[in-house]
């Protein structure tokens, strides 16, 4: 049993974990980031599930990461990162007999043109969007992915770009149902699955308000930077981000259980961990952590006002995945032909059919039918498995709450019979199969709890200024010195850093004397939205 002091604990070596110890070593602050687990990374890892096949274990294609303010400030390819794209970015076959699936080009034009043989308005439409998004590109990824809340400078250079009206006809725009907004868009079936399928990313049925921003974000993305993936996997993203972290002199200890924080005075004073070491922070603790893992088991209960975990009894975890990795000894046989240069394919529904899939899981009936994500990751990097083979998975939703092996295996079976549907000869290729469960999950990483990979649900009730929970909308918690830094906390999930990014940010910002105005507003705020504390 040891006693370390340090300027700043970060818990977790997750992205956000790693993203904000770059930052603080960056500043000059000692750090250290302890990790349970045996290896860094958190939901960006990957493993030889079968000999000579490298499968993501979680996450694997990074549009956010590849744009996102916090990735693109580290130059991660300075430390050994290096990005590689399918050649076609993404399709979305509308039935098992689609033989012309829709597909996004790397050229937009090229992606207008297919999409004109289905109509010709949407053509035109396809280039309508593409200018609108790089009119409001920056702006909106700073909105969304910058490291303040609320994103002030983001939306006033918005503003400056539209003007008044038609910045009032984006935040309209922003707030439809992914259905409303497809339907807005375009005209043909194939225009509008591009869309909806990349709106399935979160759990947020297409008849939600807010629904269709992530389908345009996603979409747009895919027509700006790509779906970029990491060539070797996705512990290569980890292992620069390590690298990253480690050369400003920040310090990574995995098999490092952190099991309480300790406070006095209203204050984080450091943690201790399940070796019975303790670690002192001088200046902060910064958690990648779930936020009921933060406030439910590190922290003391005394430590927050009684709000705050009856608030978090209504904490809402976004909808149970079961993942599915396979290695396939040649390419998939997909009926359509435009679907095999395609490193990402939405398989399973269209329009009508995510209505009614949406429906199963929010009545708790495990779908027949499931719509899923599906990876062709040789495809997109050669280096996955033996040349002419395939390294591949398939992801889904159980109904939130379904989280038993049982209706995981149930979900797996009914995924390869609807692959073999939009594939004929697919269940033929497989050499390899390994089914990741809810609970698979839960134990590869406490923040995947059941299975929910986005630290809790994307609707808007716990997103903004509700996530975690109201009045905790910010990286800062009613902790002095303490910092959530997780997908728990805005903007919420995806691997893009930006609450790593944000936490690191609050933590400087407080720091001192001069942090002593930053204090004091952010308690006021706390006071007024969450009682005396």
């Amino acid at each position: 049993m040891t006693t370390t002091t340090v300027d700043a604990v970060v818990i977790g070596a997750g992205h956000n974990g790693l993203v904000a110890a770059s930052v603080l070593a960056d500043a000059g602050w000692d750090v250290v980031v302890l990790e349970s687990a045996p290896v860094p990374g958190g939901a960006v890892r990957s493993a030889e599930l079968t000999p000579g096949y490298v499968s993501d274990l979680f996450s694997a294609f990074y549009p956010l990461g590849a744009s996102s303010p916090a990735f693109t400030a580290l130059e991660l390819d300075r430390h050994g990162l290096r990005w590689t794209h399918s050649p076609v970015v993404f399709g979305h076959p509308r039935s098992p007999d689609d033989e012309d699936a829709p597909v996004v080009h790397h050229d937009p034009e090229d992606t207008a043109a297919m999409l004109a043989e289905h109509d010709p308005r949407d053509g035109e439409a396809w280039m309508y969007v593409v200018d609108q998004w790089n009119r409001i590109r920056d702006p909106l990824l700073h909105s969304l992915f910058g490291s303040s809340f609320p994103p002030v400078k983001g939306a006033a250079t918005l503003f400056r770009r539209l003007g008044t009206a038609e910045t009032l006809r984006f935040l309209r725009f922003a707030v439809l149902p992914a259905r409303a907004m497809a339907h807005e868009l375009f005209h043909s079936e194939a225009a509008r699955c591009l869309l909806l399928g990349n709106a399935m990313h979160a759990d947020v049925p297409t008849d939600a308000p807010a629904s269709g921003i992530m389908g345009y974000l996603l979409t747009m993305l895919a027509q700006d930077v790509g779906y970029p993936v990491p060539v070797g996997g996705a512990q290569e993203l980890t292992s620069a981000l390590v690298r990253r972290a480690e050369s400003a002199g920040a310090r990574v200890v995995c098999g490092t259980e952190v099991t309480s924080i300790d406070v006095s005075g209203g204050v984080a004073r450091g943690v201790r961990t399940a070796g019975g070491d303790t670690y002192l922070a001088r200046r902060a603790v910064v958690a990648d952590v779930s936020a009921p893992a933060l406030y439910g088991s590190l922290l003391p209960r005394d430590a927050v006002p009684a709000r705050v975990h009856s608030d978090l009894e209504k904490f809402e975890w976004d909808t149970p995945v079961v993942k599915i990795n396979y290695a396939l000894d040649s390419p998939i046989p997909w009926r359509s032909k435009s679907l095999n240069e395609a490193g990402t394919v939405h398989v399973g529904a269209d329009d009508d059919g995510l209505v009614r899939w949406n429906a199963d899981l929010v009545t708790g009936r495990i779908p027949e039918r499931p719509f899923m994500l599906f990876g062709q990751m040789t495809t997109a990097d050669a280096t996955r498995s033996p040349a002419g083979t395939e390294s591949a998975w398939a992801y889904t939703h159980l109904p939130r709450g379904v989280t038993d092996d049982a209706s995981g295996d149930l979900l797996a079976e009914r995924v390869d019979t609807v692959l073999e549907e939009y594939a004929p000869g697919f269940a033929a290729s497989i050499v390899g199969k390994h089914v990741q469960r809810p609970g698979d999950l839960t134990a590869d990483d406490a923040n995947l709890f059941g299975g929910a990979v986005n630290g809790g649900t994307s609707q808007l009730q716990q997103q903004l200024v509700f996530r975690p929970v109201p009045g905790l909308g910010r990286t800062e918690t009613p902790v002095g010195r303490l910092f959530l830094g997780s997908a728990s906390a805005h903007p919420g999930g995806g691997v893009h850093g930006a609450p790593g990014l944000a936490a690191a940010r609050a933590a400087l910002a407080s720091d001192g004397v001069r942090g002593w105005v930053h204090r004091t507003t952010i308690s006021a705020l706390m006071d007024l939205t969450l009682g005396d504390r």
